[in-house]
């Protein structure tokens, strides 16, 4: 549906960037050891701000407590 409708896609389900195939809308997947609703958002929130909206179309980011990686397509960034 995220993609039908041209939405970035946030997700807690680790296992997610396996199944990603093809282009998307950008991919969000926050992998916290406990999460929290304020932890969750909190890292959410720090994607969003680093990234730029026309950034997002084919990333896939994912976050865990303190680190982050991003890769564009096949790329890691």
């Amino acid at each position: 549906m995220a993609q039908r409708e041209e939405r970035l896609l946030i997700t807690t389900d680790k296992g997610f960037a396996f199944y990603l195939t093809g282009p998307n809308h950008g991919v969000r997947i926050i992998q916290l050891r406990q999460p929290t609703r304020r932890r969750i958002h909190r890292r959410i929130m720090q994607a969003l701000e680093r990234f730029s909206d026309t950034e997002w179309p084919g990333l896939l980011v994912v976050m865990r407590g303190t680190t982050q990686s991003a890769w564009q397509g096949r790329e890691r960034l």
